[in-house]
């Protein structure tokens, strides 16, 4: 997520629940360990003098014009910031899905001068983040029709509605009633789609079609359900939550059900009672505010943490629905842990153990995994309903001598115990990052994406930035303070068991302009006018292994439009990037999504026009529509070749 405003940047609001006390910064475990190694699978070249290489030496070239490593074949665009997207020559863009558009019956066409709550609760939510695709019927590989899963994390009040100013004004003077707009504008939706002269579309009134918004009934599972913690006057049971908020990344299971993530719910939390009583140190470690981001306290009491003081602990959890029942109740898993969850992708342990890898996405904060106490049963579905309750959360601590270890959250195990305040797994659970602090996990440079590549086994990493590291806290041979283009590692399970507690780590690339930035390193044919990336925040994997990785950030971090980029991850075009898509003004890159067969790229574009003084009037894009009555929509699109082949190829 991020909010590009002047005086509320990203990086600013992130800083509201950044660790207060990090230590061996993994900036620094890269400086050390890459200054003792003078290559590294053909990404680096030699570390000299304690600065990590742009490059290995060679003449960078133009993408895809004789560089000859990369087993892509379409040629990289170049960088640019502009009103609309941009794809390569052969490609073509098609919107599936807009901000307003209908999902269930009754749903009225979108009138973005006259938006309700009830109008918003059956239509397509606001800032689509996380996709997925079911294929449908149920239990088919077929690749032309399915049930495209879409979560939507925040809204832009001031693009949203007419007459509320910029950004920071736009949050204090909506209405109730445009607070309650909000509201229907978060959470997911679920809508059928189907390719047919090779453009995708909604199917209407696509009978699986659902809305699940920040008023959805849902069930509290696993340890923590019932926890006084998570009891409030409305539920003093602890186990029934209304809604889901933030949603970002996500995942799914081998069993067909999805899983979304709860991130930023701190920016919804406010009022004189935060930083207050006896949960004040929690209110600290997760952010909270008497001024949240979102002040929808001033209008639904709930939202006020003097009305309800455990009402922030039923949010920031994984939550689990059949994408394939529109009546199921969405599960929030509080197994897997309490804490800014960027998104949660499943691997299989050789003994089919489900292993969850999940990046809490704060400066300073861990990488996470979870695995189940059980196999999954592949025979029986409904025997892994509520697999996802029992399990071991470990953190990651990392090693400069390139090892890792996961260290298990586990209640009266090392200072998990009571007289830490851990009174139970509950508590541990609740209080994740305070469980991974006094545990010595390494604080990370904002973790988001970890996602496991289904052909290498290994396990990449997305760390989108750190712009806060000082040269204090870093070796002579780290380059990376003020790391403000992030990184990306991979991590190397022994013999593919994603259910060990150690493991490997290398370093896949570090983002920047070479010869401009100070650390960058890639593949030596990239070099400062091709290819480079900033900020990656997502990613994912076609078919052959090739990791496909979005950003957000490039626009503050580089002043240039975010991205998706394609590299290979083996072989002689390891890590040699090229930009596939453009983003417009203002937009970030989410949700890629490679579709069946490789033949479609899906990706969420997210708020268009987030640009300082960009306002419903006046934004600096109208994309999509690029209509004079319709502000900037937030929407799902889909790239195809014009030839209907495979992408990238």
């Amino acid at each position: 997520m991020s909010v590009d405003e002047p005086a509320l940047t990203q990086q600013a609001m992130e800083d509201l629940g950044s660790n207060p006390a990090p230590e061996d910064p993994i900036a620094s475990v890269i400086g050390r360990r890459m200054a003792r190694r003078t290559a590294l699978r053909g990404l680096f070249g030699a570390a000299v003098a304690g600065v990590l290489p742009a490059a290995l030496p060679g003449r960078a070239r133009a993408q895809g014009q004789g560089d000859g490593a990369s087993t892509f074949g379409f040629r990289g665009l170049p960088h640019s910031n502009g009103p609309d997207s941009v794809v390569p020559e052969g490609y073509e863009t098609q919107t599936v899905l807009r901000w307003g558009d209908p999902v269930l019956p009754g749903a009225p066409d979108f009138d973005p001068a006259n938006q309700t709550p009830e109008a918003q609760a059956l239509q397509f939510g606001y800032n689509n983040d996380y996709l997925d695709f079911f294929p449908l019927p149920k239990g088919t590989k077929g690749g032309e029709h399915g049930l495209l899963v879409v979560n939507h994390e925040y809204t832009n009040p001031e693009l949203m509605f007419p007459g509320l100013g910029d950004a920071r004004a736009a949050r204090g003077r909506a209405s109730a009633a445009q607070v309650r707009t909000q509201m229907m504008a978060h959470g997911a939706s679920v809508v059928e789609i189907r390719r047919q002269d090779g453009r995708w579309a909604p199917v209407p009134g696509g009978a699986m079609n659902r809305r699940l918004t920040a008023e959805t009934p849902m069930r509290v599972g696993g340890p923590a359900a019932g926890h006084e913690r998570l009891r409030t006057k409305a539920d003093p049971t602890g186990t029934r939550v209304l809604g889901t908020l933030n949603n970002c990344a996500g995942g799914n299971t081998p069993w067909g059900t999805v899983l979304i993530a709860e991130e930023n719910f701190n920016y919804y939390f406010g009022g004189p009672a935060v930083g207050q009583g006896d949960q004040a140190a929690a209110h600290k470690r997760y952010g909270l505010a008497p001024e949240p981001l979102f002040p929808w306290f001033r209008h639904e009491s709930r939202f006020d943490v003097g009305e309800e003081p455990n009402e922030p602990n039923r949010f920031g959890w994984v939550v689990e629905f059949d994408p394939y029942d529109p009546q199921s109740v969405p599960v929030k898993r509080t197994a897997l842990g309490r804490f800014k969850h960027e998104g949660c992708t499943h691997a299989i342990a050789p003994d089919g153990r489900v292993v969850i890898y999940m990046g809490d996405d704060e400066r300073f904060d861990y990488v996470y995994k979870f695995v189940t106490a059980r196999p999954w049963n592949r025979d029986d579905p409904g025997a892994n309903r509520d697999l996802l309750d029992d399990g071991t959360l470990m953190v990651a601590r990392f090693h400069d001598d390139g090892t890792l270890d996961w260290l298990p959250l586990v209640h009266g195990e090392g200072p998990l115990t009571e007289a830490n305040g851990f009174r139970g797994q509950g508590d541990v659970l609740i209080e994740a990052r305070r469980a991974a602090d006094l545990l010595g996990a390494t604080p990370m440079d904002r973790p988001e994406d970890v996602e496991a590549n289904p052909v290498n086994g290994r396990v990449y990493v997305m760390l989108t930035n750190n712009g806060t590291r000082r040269p204090d806290r870093l070796d002579a041979t780290n380059p990376r303070a003020a790391n403000v283009h992030g990184h990306a590692l991979e991590i190397i399970p022994p013999g593919r068991d994603h259910a060990a507690r150690t493991a490997r780590w290398e370093v896949f690339l570090m983002a920047g302009q070479p010869g401009k930035d100070p650390g960058t390193a890639y593949h030596r044919a990239v070099g400062p006018d091709s290819g480079w990336l900033s900020c990656p925040d997502n990613c994912a994997f076609d078919s052959k292994g090739r990791i496909w990785i979005a950003t957000d950030g490039a626009p503050h971090s580089a002043k240039v439009s975010d991205g998706l980029y394609a590299a290979d991850t083996e072989g002689e075009g390891r890590a040699l990037t090229r930009r596939f898509y453009a983003a417009p003004q203002g937009a970030e890159v989410c949700g890629p999504l490679i579709g069946p067969e490789d033949r479609t790229v899906f990706l969420a574009i997210q708020h268009p026009g987030e640009d300082p003084g960009s306002t419903f009037e006046n934004p600096s894009t109208r994309w999509p529509d690029f209509r004079p009555d319709m502000p900037p929509r937030p929407s799902v699109i889909a790239i195809v070749k014009k030839d209907g082949g495979v992408v990238g190829s």
